[in-house]
Parts: structure tokens; sequence; C-alpha cells
């Protein structure tokens, strides 16, 4: 076995637990439990929901766009809205005008369930929010898109 240099650290840390992608990954899997758990009681899951939202914002999204929004493959994105038309909350048409993308909109009951849920969500977003000061939320904000970006191709 050779001998390699280690590797410097990109910033003082005494341990894995204190690098930012541990810290961030971390605080995904904490909100990700969270959410697990407070969508199971509406019947949905988390990228059910994330869907939810964001045809409620953009109606007519097709099935890549909401892959994209909801960070799942196509093929995913595809198993998500087939279990969202299932349960009624969506519809998708079967033939487009233009193009192949077939636009996915909510039904009636698709905009309930997504209301009784956003609210369990905005709540969990709220007790992760309120655990820092106010003053320093929009920098949080700002750094993580910062972070973000440094990172996209």
């Amino acid at each position: 076995m050779e001998d390699r240099a280690p590797v410097p650290s990109p910033h003082p840390a005494r341990d894995i637990t204190e690098h930012v992608g541990y810290r961030l990954k971390r605080a995904s899997a904490a909100l990700r439990g969270a959410m697990d758990k407070a969508l199971r009681e509406h019947d949905l899951t988390v990228p059910q929901y994330s869907c939810l939202e964001l045809l409620d914002e953009r109606p007519g999204l097709s099935n890549a766009d909401l892959a994209r929004g909801t960070f799942v493959t196509r093929q995913s994105a595809n198993v998500v809205l087939r279990g969202l038309k299932d349960a009624g909350l969506i519809t998708r048409a079967a033939t487009t005008d233009h193009g192949r993308a077939l636009p996915v909109h909510l039904t009636p009951a698709g905009q309930r369930r997504l209301h009784a849920a956003r609210a369990a969500v905005y709540a969990i977003e709220e007790r992760m929010i309120e655990a820092i000061p106010a003053q320093r939320l929009a920098a949080l904000l700002a750094d993580l898109d910062t972070m973000s970006d440094a990172l996209d191709d």
C-alpha cells in the first residue's frame, strides 16, 4: 500500500460532522423525515406533495418540468404522476396540440388535498425557521442559493 498525502479540508473541521455537506444532508434528512410523517396523514409522499405544489403554481406543467422541479428522474416523475392520477388528484391530457409534452393539472380533489397538506408542511418550515434569528433568514436563503449556484454546471 502506498503512502498518500492527506487531503486538506476545505475549512477548519475537527471531523466529518463539521463539514458543510454533512450539515446540509443532516438538515435535509430531518426535513424529509418530518415531511414524510406529516404527509402520511394526508396520504401523500414528499414527491407527490411537491408535484401538487408546482402544479398549483404553474398549471399545465409537463412530466419533464415536474421531474426537474421535484428533483427526480422523468421515470420517477411518471410513477408519481400515475399515483396522483389514480387518486383523482390530477388530470393529464391524453394528447397535446403541439409537441410531445402532456400538460398536467390539479383536480378539485387535488386542490383540497394540497391545501390540507400545505398547512402541515408549512408548520414544519415554521418550526425550522423559528430556530434561527429572524434577521438571519434572508442571509441563510441567499447563502444556500449561492452554494447551489456554485455547483451548477
